[in-house]
């Protein structure tokens, strides 16, 4: 692909930048509120589950500094550009090309601290497809959402962590794959604007986790209950994630 054909994207208010395809799958504000979302220390291990260009786990990089990062991408050409978006914003990610249901042997060896993912949001089979490629795995893909979490749970290590993002309508398949797999489950829904519902949810789950369910005061996105004027109207809250890198964090 020609640098015609790609755009260089701020991101965090400008200490980030992620080459991405002009036309085809971009990622937005989904994979920076997955990443303010993980509950990750220096140190700590972290693999992300179809990272596409990198824009989750270099979030999450630039937040906590000192992690191990793995990204694993099925699309050799977004797999190349996450590689690229690594190394010129100098973040220690390692890009491994495969399907997450057939990870190489070395990757099946490794456990984590975190795992991380943004599954694609449609079913392949309820979804038009897209005539772009790329854009078409990343919102519709052929792998079903019960084997990202079988994958994920498998890649844990004793007592870590699962953080993903998915559609709201999806969640009772969400927690039905956690069942037998992970436990203390915690849901966040994102909310448009109060008083609407929720379009996406936030979920996290432990290996080995015994606490019970618990479900998250909202996420809003934008201030109003509608949207009045031309610009920006997200809330602080969400500003301070998008523009300052903060955390989102979990209740205690």
């Amino acid at each position: 692909m020609s640098a015609a054909e790609l755009t260089r994207d701020a991101f965090l208010g400008g200490r980030l930048h992620l080459w991405q395809p002009r036309a085809g799958y971009r990622a937005g504000v989904d994979p920076v509120l997955l990443a303010a979302a993980v509950p990750a220390r220096p140190g700590q291990s972290v693999l992300e589950l179809g990272c596409g260009a990198g824009a989750a786990v270099l979030c999450l990089n630039a937040r906590v500094p000192g992690l191990s990062l793995t990204g694993v991408e099925l699309q050799p050409f977004y797999a190349e550009l996450a590689r690229r978006n690594a190394a010129e914003n100098e973040a220690p990610l390692r890009v491994v090309e495969a399907d997450l249901q057939r990870l190489p042997p070395e990757l099946r060896a490794q456990a984590f601290d975190h795992v991380i993912a943004n599954p694609p949001y449609y079913e392949r089979h309820r979804s038009t497809a897209s005539e772009d490629a790329g854009r078409d795995v990343a919102l519709a893909g052929e792998t079903p959402l019960v084997e990202w979490i079988a994958t994920a749970s498998r890649r844990l290590a004793p007592r870590g962590y699962l953080t993903l993002i998915q559609k709201a309508d999806r969640l009772p398949e969400l927690i039905a794959a956690c069942t037998a797999r992970l436990g203390s489950l915690r849901v966040r829904a994102i909310q448009p604007r109060v008083g609407r519902k929720a379009e996406l949810v936030l979920m996290q789950a432990r290996k080995g986790g015994r606490a019970g369910f618990v479900l998250e005061a909202p996420l809003i996105m934008h201030e109003g209950a509608r949207h009045r004027v031309d610009g920006e109207s997200y809330t602080p809250e969400v500003l301070n994630i998008l523009r300052g890198g903060q955390a989102l964090p979990w209740s205690a």
